[in-house]
């Protein structure tokens, strides 16, 4: 059993991952899917990671499933679920290319799983928009995976504090005041985007929370601190 997943949960990932694979390979001949998926698991859980777990993973594959059932599947579904499944294979929370190395993972991996040249071009392409999540107006396929990768922002309070708890032991080599400008600048970014999500489901459904939950927190990172007793 991989660590942080229960055998229930690890075999469920694993049968979604193959069933994933198959599928984009649509009837192709190609290796045994598990081994690939296997890899995957073991970088997912790997210890320096807080957030961007397994737990993520699987977050961001049931947000997918909810964006396709409401109707904003991007429109090569697959493709955006092999992406979801590389987008952080590659994570050192002290390295500022996770997101290139992930997308050559992916390049390495599903060539020679049996994709094509396009298939594989457009997974890649779409780990490394994981790095602005600004998908052009109509790329179906970015604004799926990018809604569902930011869901998370959308959580209820209590889930949301503990996302932001679990991103802070990630960056715990940081000092506190260097993380707290750090991250304030990245919330007030996301603060001026016009939409934080941009398929129609995501909007509707994630957008006003989301904005809640970053201003809850924007306004706690720049909070004076308490006047020390004298």
């Amino acid at each position: 059993m991989t660590a942080e997943l229960t055998a229930s949960q690890e075999q469920d990932l694993l049968a979604r991952w193959t069933s994933t694979l198959r599928a984009a390979r649509a009837g192709r001949e190609g290796p045994d899917p598990l081994p690939y998926g296997r890899n995957l698991l073991a970088r997912w859980t790997e210890p320096q990671r807080r957030y961007h777990t397994a737990t993520h993973l699987r977050a961001v594959l049931d947000r997918i499933d909810e964006l396709a059932g409401k109707g904003g599947e991007g429109g090569e579904l697959e493709l955006v679920r092999l992406a979801a499944w590389f987008h952080d294979a590659v994570y050192l929370p002290d390295r500022s290319e996770n997101e290139e190395r992930s997308a050559a993972l992916a390049e390495r991996a599903l060539t020679e799983a049996g994709l094509t040249a396009h298939e594989v071009a457009e997974v890649a392409r779409l780990v490394r928009l994981t790095v602005t999540h600004d998908p052009a107006p109509g790329d179906l396929n970015g604004e799926a995976l990018c809604d569902a990768d930011l869901a998370i922002l959308a959580s209820d309070p209590d889930t949301y504090t503990r996302y932001t708890a679990a991103v802070r032991e990630e960056y715990a080599f940081v000092p506190e005041d260097a993380f707290r400008e750090g991250r304030a600048t990245i919330l007030r970014h996301l603060l001026t985007l016009p939409r934080l999500f941009r398929t129609p489901y995501g909007a509707a459904a994630w957008e006003e929370r989301a904005r809640e939950n970053l201003e809850r927190e924007l306004a706690v990172l720049t909070a004076p601190d308490p006047t020390p007793d004298s």
